[in-house]
C-alpha cells in the first residue's frame, strides 16, 4: 500500500497556495522557514503564515514578502539552486521545474531559456515556491502524487499552456477571466504529479488559500494511502454441450496463453437433460472480442456472451521462505497493505519431494512466522 497525495484544484494552482495546503496537511513548517537561508536569500525573503478563512473553507495562507533583489535569468536561479544545502531529491526536482518554466517562456518569446527575461518569476519568491514545495512534498514520504483536471480560464497565460503541454494534464473550461493556474504552479505538478484521481483511504486534507478572497479559492491537498481500486472485466462465456472432455483443457490453456486472466468450466444441466460445460473467461476490456473470436475459432459453440463486471483485486506479493529440504515461494494476499492469508506454490512444495500436504504445511507455517501472522 503506496503513500500518496491527490492536489485537488477547482480553483487552480500556485505556488503559495501549493505551499499553504503542504502546511495545512501537517508538512513540517521549520523546512519553509529554512529555504531562504539556504539559497542565500537571506533578508530578501520574508515568510507569513496564516490561517484564514475563504467563504467556508479555512486553511492557511503563505505570503511571502520579498524586498528589491537583482534581476535574476534562468542561470541565476538554477545555480542558486544547484549550491544550495538541499536534500538530493528536492534539487533536482526544483531544477527539472525551473527548466521547465525556462523553456516555457523561451518558447513564447522565441529566445533561448538562459537569454529569456523571466519578470515576476525571475524573483526569489518564485524559487521559494518552488524549492519549499518541493522540501515539503519529501517531508510527506510520498510514493506517487496526482492532480484533478485544471480550470482553463478565458485568456490562460500562453506560458502556463507551454509548462502543461505534454505532461498528460487535463484542462476544463471555466468562464472566469483571473489567473487560476500560475506557470510556477502548473510547473509543480509537471514535475510531480500524475493527472488522474487514485483510489485512496484518507487520512488528512490540508487547504491552501490563495490571494484573491472569492469564496472557496483554495487549493486541496488529499494525503492517505492507495486503496484497492474496481477495475472493468469482461466475462466471455459460452455453453458447450457437443464437445469433446479432453479438449477441454488444451482450449483453457490457449485462451491462458493468449491473455485471458482466468478460465474456468464448470458442468451443468442443459436442454434435454444433456450435461456440458460453461465456459467463463475474464479478460481485460481490450482483450475480450480477441478471445471472444478464439471461443468460436477452437470450440463447438455457435456464440459467446460479453457481460462487463467490476472486479476488486487484493494485493499480492510473493515472499521466499526456507525450509529444511529447501526454498519454497509463498504468495502473500493483503489488504489495506496488511498481509492477511498465504498460499504456498504448489509446484515449488512438490518440487521438494516427501509428503507434500506436510511441505504445503511446513512452507505456509514460516511464512506466517515471518509476516507476523498467526
Amino acid at each position: 500500500m503506496s503513500r500518496i497525495a491527490f492536489f485537488d484544484c477547482p480553483s487552480g494552482i500556485s505556488g503559495d497556495m501549493t505551499l499553504g495546503a503542504l502546511l495545512d496537511a501537517g508538512a513540517d513548517p521549520e523546512l519553509l522557514d529554512r529555504c531562504p537561508d539556504a539559497l542565500g536569500l537571506g533578508a530578501e525573503v520574508r515568510i507569513e503564515r496564516r490561517r484564514e478563512q475563504r467563504g467556508h473553507l479555512g486553511g492557511i495562507r503563505v505570503v511571502l514578502h520579498c524586498g528589491q533583489g537583482p534581476p535574476r535569468r534562468l542561470p541565476d536561479l538554477e545555480r542558486a539552486v544547484s549550491e544550495a544545502d538541499l536534500p538530493e531529491r528536492v534539487r533536482e526536482r526544483s531544477l527539472r521545474a525551473l527548466d521547465r518554466l525556462g523553456r516555457a517562456e523561451a518558447a513564447v518569446h522565441g529566445l533561448h531559456p538562459a537569454e529569456v527575461p523571466l519578470h515576476e518569476l525571475g524573483g526569489a519568491d518564485t524559487l521559494v515556491d518552488l524549492v519549499g514545495t518541493f522540501w515539503l512534498l519529501e517531508a510527506l514520504e510520498l510514493d506517487a502524487i496526482f492532480a484533478s483536471p485544471l480550470p482553463a480560464s478565458r485568456g490562460i497565460a500562453p506560458g502556463t499552456l507551454r509548462v502543461l503541454a505534454g505532461t498528460g494534464a487535463v484542462l476544463e473550461p471555466d468562464p472566469r477571466s483571473v489567473e487560476l493556474v500560475t506557470p510556477t504552479g502548473a510547473a509543480i505538478l509537471a514535475t510531480v504529479a500524475r493527472f488522474q484521481r487514485p483510489a485512496m483511504a484518507l487520512e488528512r486534507v490540508g487547504f491552501g488559500l490563495g490571494a484573491r478572497p472569492d469564496p472557496g479559492n483554495a487549493l486541496a491537498l488529499w494525503v492517505g494511502h492507495s486503496a484497492p481500486e474496481a477495475a472493468e472485466v469482461v466475462v466471455v462465456e459460452a455453453n458447450l454441450d457437443d464437445m469433446a472432455p479432453n479438449l477441454l483443457a488444451p482450449l483453457a490453456e490457449d485462451l491462458l496463453a493468449a491473455g485471458a486472466l482466468d478460465v474456468t468450466l464448470a458442468p451443468v444441466l442443459m436442454k434435454k437433460g444433456r450435461p456440458g460445460q460453461v465456459l467463463s473467461v475474464l479478460a481485460e476490456p481490450a482483450d475480450a472480442d480477441r478471445l471472444g473470436e478464439l471461443v468460436l475459432r477452437r470450440s463447438t459453440t455457435l456464440g459467446v456472451r460479453m457481460i462487463r463486471a467490476s472486479r476488486l483485486v487484493a494485493g499480492r506479493r510473493v515472499l521466499e521462505v526456507e525450509l529444511p529440504m529447501g526454498k519454497v515461494r509463498v504468495k502473500v494476499k493483503e489488504l489495506e497493505g496488511r498481509p492477511v492469508a498465504v498460499a504456498p506454490e504448489y509446484e515449488d512444495c512438490r518440487r521438494l519431494g516427501g509428503d507434500l500436504a506436510e511441505v504445503v504445511k511446513l512452507a505456509a507455517e514460516a511464512a506466517r512466522r515471518e509476516l507476523g501472522l498467526r
